[in-house]
């Protein structure tokens, strides 16, 4: 199939041209007519197999061939909501990629940079708005921007953007947005539990799937060398140097770990910089610009920095440590062996990280080739992978223990308590209590008649404290 065939208009098509682009990749194939056709559309597909063209094309062909509707005020036709800065900042380009041959106007916003230079690119309406959500409701709230005349929304990496925890974010967004409008979910990955709460957001999606769900590409050669965790840093720099790598990715599970090692390769020869959160936007911009050209052998990222980064025929990513969710190894990985291209993916694992490798190996559903580093050799041995690798159950929902039989929050019945909504509020009775200190229970009697308002035991029932403390605990708000 080529892109000739899928009904896109023609300035699009001289704009894929020019970026040397004849054929859509599975996942362009299948998701862009969906798109067209005015559907709700839950795609996933591996990284680095085109997601963002998937839904940036047929979106500009919908803006160039549906007139712009009056309107007046900061107005948005389309908004695609993305997890972080650089992949914000990513989609964006390829809005402006492909558009060059049309009238559309894009804007794209996050926080970490000045809000006002932001509000003025709003003004007067956009075509496409590429945000964060944080930064887009804090623009919202200062009536910058406005969704009246919304007619699609996007959301890109959407496993990531949920699982970050911006679920209530997404959610006010989505009472701002006009119920009658096209809804978009990209991602790699979609968990069974991220695709139920999905379909609360989408109106009978049309589910595009290229891959198994969390698989990896095959273009991309992955192994693990067995290492101690003090020995990480020394076989990293031992294997940059010996095989005269650069554009090395690597990630690391903590920003002062990326910091920390990014300070080594560099005191070792070895030309490195950091990327995650803790850092300035400008010093994340540099950082990339930096690496992709060449100016830096290693880029040492955390997994939410590196959503976004989208370098051409990226050679080597390794994972310094592993990630504590296994479906961030197959977007770690993902970062090479992008658009067909061939990549290596190394993981640099000691025995500690075993738990870790069996729930990566049983989620991509295979082995990862292991060797052992001459001159490296691990003291401790790391298990054995499993050779079978079945589904897991899912966990049983936990019984609230903070409930007795009649269903009220207290005590068991036998009399011993649990939990913070007991008598004894740290949940001991009373052998555990420390010499000297007087239990709450049994300073929980009633007052002597005439005693004052100091003759009870701070924490005691008679006293404010002891008040505050007994019963049940109170439900956190919000």
């Amino acid at each position: 199939m080529l892109f000739t065939e899928l009904g896109l208009s023609q300035p699009i098509l001289e704009a894929i041209a020019e970026e040397g682009y004849t054929e859509p990749s599975p996942i362009q194939a299948k998701a862009i007519p969906e798109v067209l056709q005015g559907r709700d559309v839950m795609a996933a597909a591996q990284t680095g197999t085109g997601k963002t063209a998937g839904f940036t094309l047929p979106i500009l062909h919908y803006l160039s061939t549906h007139d712009k509707p009056a309107h007046k005020g900061n107005q948005a036709r389309v908004l695609v909501l993305t997890p972080t800065r650089e992949l914000a900042a990513q989609v964006a380009e390829s809005v402006k990629t492909y558009s060059r041959f049309l009238k559309i106007k894009t804007a794209v916003v996050f926080g970490g940079v000045g809000i006002n230079p932001q509000m003025q690119q709003l003004r007067g309406g956009v075509d496409v708005l590429v945000a964060t959500p944080g930064r887009l409701l804090d623009l919202h709230s200062q009536n910058a921007v406005q969704f009246d005349k919304l007619e699609m929304l996007v959301l890109d990496e959407a496993d990531r953007m949920l699982d970050m925890g911006f679920i209530h974010d997404i959610r006010r967004i989505i009472k701002l947005l006009p119920k009658k409008r096209q809804t978009l979910m990209f991602s790699a990955t979609f968990s069974n539990d991220i695709r139920q709460l999905a379909k609360t957001i989408v109106y009978q999606p049309v589910e595009v799937s290229v891959s198994p769900p969390n698989s990896t590409v095959d273009a991309v050669a992955q192994k693990l060398i067995v290492v101690e965790k003090t020995a990480k840093s020394q076989v990293l720099t031992h294997l940059i140097q010996s095989n005269d790598w650069f554009q090395v990715l690597v990630f690391s599970r903590t920003k002062h770990g990326a910091n920390r090692l990014a300070k080594q390769l560099t005191a070792r020869g070895v030309e490195a910089a950091a990327i995650h959160g803790n850092k300035s936007q400008g010093a994340r911009t540099r950082a990339l610009a930096d690496f992709k050209q060449n100016k830096l052998r290693v880029l040492v990222a955390t997994d939410i920095a590196a959503r976004g980064i989208d370098i051409d025929l990226l050679p080597h990513v390794v994972n310094f440590d592993l990630p504590q969710v296994a479906e961030d190894y197959v977007h770690r990985i993902g970062r090479t062996g992008r658009a067909g291209a061939s990549g290596e993916a190394i993981s640099l694992v000691s025995h500690d990280e075993f738990k870790l490798l069996t729930d990566i190996e049983r989620l991509i559903k295979k082995q990862i080739p292991r060797e052992e580093l001459e001159g490296f050799e691990p003291i401790n041995n790391l298990p054995a992978s499993q050779t079978e690798f079945k589904a897991q159950k899912p966990n049983k929902p936990k019984r609230n223990r903070n409930r007795n039989a009649s269903g009220k929050p207290g005590s068991r019945p036998g009399g011993k308590s649990e939990g913070r909504g007991s008598s004894d509020s740290a949940g001991r009775n009373e052998s555990t209590q420390k010499p000297g200190r007087r239990s709450k229970k049994s300073t929980s009697r009633k007052r002597k008649p005439g005693g004052g308002r100091n003759s009870s035991q701070p924490g005691s029932a008679g006293s404010a404290a002891g008040r505050r403390r007994s019963g049940p605990p109170r439900a956190r708000e919000g």
